[in-house]
């Protein structure tokens, strides 16, 4: 009778470290899996940001730039550049250079968007 005694608590020791020993490998696993989506996510975002600058260096320059929209791709991503002039306040006088609006969207590969809004400065034309 003892025997068989020492044999259930042996099993159900066993038992205990078998599901220790599982959940310990499954939390393993789920923090390898989170930083493989982190790594994976900065390299995609990086991509992006590295595109963007591609396109935003490569823009025409402040006369060359059309009011309007400008389109492309470049490294497998889609670009869209959408400029306007911003009005002047009232009782700025006389100016030689007027605000322009410019919003760059590049969609990656992946679909995942990025904008970019900024403001430059244009020769206005002499009247």
């Amino acid at each position: 009778m003892k025997l068989s005694y020492v044999r259930c608590v042996s099993a159900f020791v066993a038992l205990a470290a078998l599901a220790v020993m599982g959940a310990g490998l499954a939390a393993i696993g789920t923090l390898g899996s989170s930083s493989l989506h982190a790594g994976l996510y900065a390299e995609r975002h990086l991509a992006e940001i590295e595109t963007a600058r591609k396109i935003i260096a490569g823009m025409p320059s402040r006369e060359a730039l059309p009011v309007g929209r400008l389109t492309g791709a470049l490294d497998a991503h889609d670009w869209r550049i959408d400029s306007t002039l911003i009005g002047a306040p009232a009782g700025v006088g006389d100016t030689l250079w007027a605000p322009q609006r410019i919003e760059v969207s590049i969609r990656s590969p992946s679909g995942a968007m990025l904008k970019i809004d900024t403001i430059r400065l244009r020769r206005q034309a002499t009247k």
